[in-house]
């Protein structure tokens, strides 16, 4: 082991954590155990006072400061977990505490970092913005900023939960799944049980649209990766610590990548395991843990159980409706078909006879013209429906498998009306701005301008970002205008225009393109 991973063992293993966390239980997962093939080990995180492991940290942090360096306060920014850790930190140790959070948080994280007593101060879209105001603001009170992951001691109090590990197995574990947003509990994680168990694998987890750390090790240093998927907001790090990095690629033998969808099956079947509801963060590590084994062959996967940390349960109730949505999805038990069939009387009853008794989850129609009709159908993908899309092709239906469309799955799935009613050329575009009161309209505002809006789909996710798809009505001749004028407003946007989904469900019918290609000629 390198010195600051043999630095982080010993301090881990005075770290006192006990002030104020609890030793958390590893719970066997009977259910996720025969799926994965090797008896799986949920670590439950989501039972600390604060709801995750985050506390372990925050707290190790505070208590090592001098009695001169606790006088003038601590400072931390975050938008949830580890604003929460700090804060009942703070208050165990009488230290006062001033925590910066995002204007878009969510008012039942600021209510609970509230009840534990810190000061908050609301500034910024996002939590780069709340840390260069919580930074300056150390500097210039004196007050110590408490790194949410790159820290020593941090790291360090995070590490306390693999020494748990290591005393609750009766045995050396095959592979341990870590999730990983900053870096520092998969480092400290893998610096403790490492030092026990030299062979025992430990695989990070990160969402494909959050990997940070998969593309630092791969860059051979940290990197920027810019705009981050706000779904599993607890990891969304745009750039994982110097520490954290070089003991990762020291310690972590393999990071992985999930998908939204995969996670959602893993928020699923954690409750259906212990009846616990993770946050999205917080089951990264079963989501990897599946998807790890349905990648390699029995005879590839080491022998010996297998762990998942579950770390952490601070989920908004609102975003659980967008969880059970996709779930099926992830789990690979739903299927999204656009199916195109005559538009004729009898043809609706034809279709359904086909589909038989396959379960249908949802069942859209969009008015596509006189001859065809495109029909947006979701379907369980039981017995019943195995061959379902070969059946259907087979009975001369054109059919395409929308189950991995993003667009298809946050907003035509909920979309209603026809097509575009007009011989104008239409440009549909996908938005991400941050959700707080009054920025939809401040989005309006931004976009009103001399391009028709033909289009709008807006839909609260319960997340700190705003998804929107719209569309224009853009001549050709304008086509870099409006282009520049997308560029001059700052939002993040995507030209879904020639997205499969869109062109199935929203583009004008094929004899209203022809009126359109010939005006533009």
């Amino acid at each position: 082991m390198s010195k600051i991973a043999q630095d982080c063992l010993r301090r881990a293993l005075t770290a006192p954590v006990y002030d104020v966390a609890r030793r958390t239980p590893l719970d066997e997962a009977p259910q996720l155990s025969e799926r994965v093939g090797r008896k799986l080990w949920l670590k439950r995180e989501d039972l600390q006072p604060t709801y995750s492991f985050k506390l372990r940290g925050a707290y190790n942090c505070i208590r090592q400061l001098s009695e001169a360096d606790r006088s003038k306060g601590v400072v931390a920014a975050s938008a949830g977990n580890h604003a929460q850790g700090v804060a009942l930190s703070a208050r165990k140790l009488g230290v006062k505490a001033t925590i910066f959070m995002p204007q878009t948080t969510p008012e039942i994280k600021v209510r609970a970092v509230k009840a534990y007593g810190a000061n908050i101060e609301l500034v910024g879209d996002d939590y780069d913005a709340a840390c260069e105001k919580a930074i300056e603001f150390s500097c210039e009170s004196g007050g110590f900023f408490i790194h949410p992951f790159d820290d020593l001691d941090v790291i360090a109090g995070q590490g306390t939960l693999g020494v748990e590990i290591t005393q609750q197995l009766a045995a050396e574990p095959g592979i341990i799944f870590v999730p990983v947003g900053g870096g520092g509990l998969v480092a400290g994680v893998a610096a403790t049980v490492k030092a026990v168990y030299p062979d025992v694998r430990i695989v990070g987890v990160e969402p494909g649209d959050a990997a940070s750390m998969h593309e630092a090790l791969k860059a051979g240093q940290p990197v920027d990766i810019g705009t981050t998927g706000i779904f599993a907001d607890g990891v969304a790090v745009r750039k994982v610590g110097r520490i954290t990095y070089d003991m990762c690629r020291e310690l972590v033998d393999e990071v992985i990548t999930v998908s939204v969808d995969q996670v959602c099956a893993a928020v699923k079947s954690i409750f259906e395991e212990v009846r616990a509801v993770a946050e999205p963060a917080g089951a990264l590590a079963v989501a990897g843990a599946i998807q790890y084994a349905a990648r390699h062959a029995e005879d590839t996967m080491p022998d010996g159980d297998w762990v998942a940390v579950v770390s952490g349960a601070n989920v908004n109730f609102d975003r659980l409706g967008h969880v059970v949505e996709r779930c099926a999805l992830g789990d690979g038990k739903e299927a999204l078909l656009a199916v195109t069939i005559p538009e004729r009387p009898g043809s609706f009853l034809e279709f359904c006879q086909i589909l038989g008794e396959s379960s249908v989850t949802e069942f859209n129609y969009r008015f596509a013209g006189k001859r065809n009709a495109h029909v947006f159908v979701g379907v369980r993908l039981e017995e019943a429906a195995r061959h379902l899309q070969k059946r259907l092709v087979d009975s001369g239906y054109g059919v395409k498998d929308l189950s991995e469309n993003e667009v298809a799955k946050l907003h035509l799935r909920h979309l209603v009306g026809g097509r575009l009613p007009s011989s104008k050329r239409e440009r549909i575009y996908r938005f991400e701005f941050p959700e707080r009161p009054g920025a939809l309209l401040e989005f309006l505002n931004v976009l009103a301008g001399r391009w028709s809006i033909s289009l709008f789909h807006y839909r609260n996710h319960a997340a700190a970002n705003a998804r929107i798809l719209a569309g224009f009505l853009v001549p050709v001749d304008e086509e870099d205008a409006f282009h520049q004028f997308l560029e001059e407003t700052g939002y993040h946007f995507e030209d879904e225009t020639d997205n499969a989904a869109c062109k199935e469900f929203l583009a004008a019918p094929p004899s209203m393109l022809e009126t359109i290609k010939s005006a533009a000629v």
